[in-house]
C-alpha cells in the first residue's frame, strides 16, 4: 500500500512542493531584483550624504526638501580628521569627496544610468570603509557588497537608462 504522503512516482510530497517553490521563485524577474538594489543602495548612501553637507537637504521619505547650495559640515570635516583618518589623502578632500560620491553615484544608479561603473565606485567606496573606517561593521558592508556586486554582473535591469541606450545603438 502507497505512503499518504507518497506520490505514485514514488517522490514525497515535501520534494515536489520544494521543487514548485523553487520554480516560482526563480520567475522573479531580474529587472525586479535590480531595481530593488538600485534603490536601496542608493538611499544608504544618498542618507549618509546627507549627512555631511548643509544648505540642501532631500529625504523622499520624510518629507524634508530644503533646496539651497550644499556645502560641507563642519561636523563631516572633523570626523574626517579625528576619527575616520584615511591614508594618503587630507581629511578636507577625503570628506569632499565622500560628500560627492554619496550624491552623485545614488542618482546614477536610481537613473539606471553608468549603472555597473557606479556600483563599483561605490564599492570601492565601501571597501574604503570596511578596511580602513570601521572593520568591525563587515556585516553590514558585506551585504552592502553582495548589492553591489549584483548590480556590476546583471545590470540595473529594463527600467534603466542604460537599458535605453543600448537598445537605441542596438539597431
Amino acid at each position: 500500500m502507497e505512503n499518504s504522503t507518497e506520490t505514485s512516482a514514488g517522490k514525497g510530497v515535501l520534494p515536489g512542493l520544494i521543487n514548485q517553490a523553487t520554480a516560482l521563485f526563480g520567475r522573479i524577474p531580474d529587472t525586479l531584483i535590480a531595481m530593488i538594489a538600485r534603490f536601496s543602495i542608493a538611499g544608504v548612501f544618498w542618507k549618509s550624504g546627507q549627512t555631511k553637507i548643509e544648505g540642501l537637504a532631500i529625504d523622499v521619505v520624510s518629507g524634508e526638501f530644503s533646496l539651497g547650495v550644499p556645502r560641507l559640515s563642519d561636523s563631516a570635516l572633523f570626523l574626517f580628521k579625528e576619527e575616520y583618518s584615511l591614508p594618503l589623502i587630507a581629511p578636507e578632500l577625503a570628506a569632499l569627496m565622500a560628500a560627492f560620491a554619496e550624491h552623485l553615484f545614488p542618482i546614477l544608479l536610481l537613473l539606471g544610468l553608468a549603472t555597473r561603473f557606479s556600483a563599483l565606485a561605490l564599492l570601492v567606496m565601501t571597501l574604503t570603509i570596511q578596511i580602513f573606517v570601521y572593520p568591525g561593521a563587515w556585516p553590514t558592508h558585506g551585504v552592502w557588497a553582495a548589492v553591489l556586486l549584483y548590480l556590476m554582473a546583471y545590470g540595473p535591469g529594463w527600467c534603466s537608462m542604460d537599458h535605453f541606450i543600448a537598445a537605441r545603438y542596438r539597431r
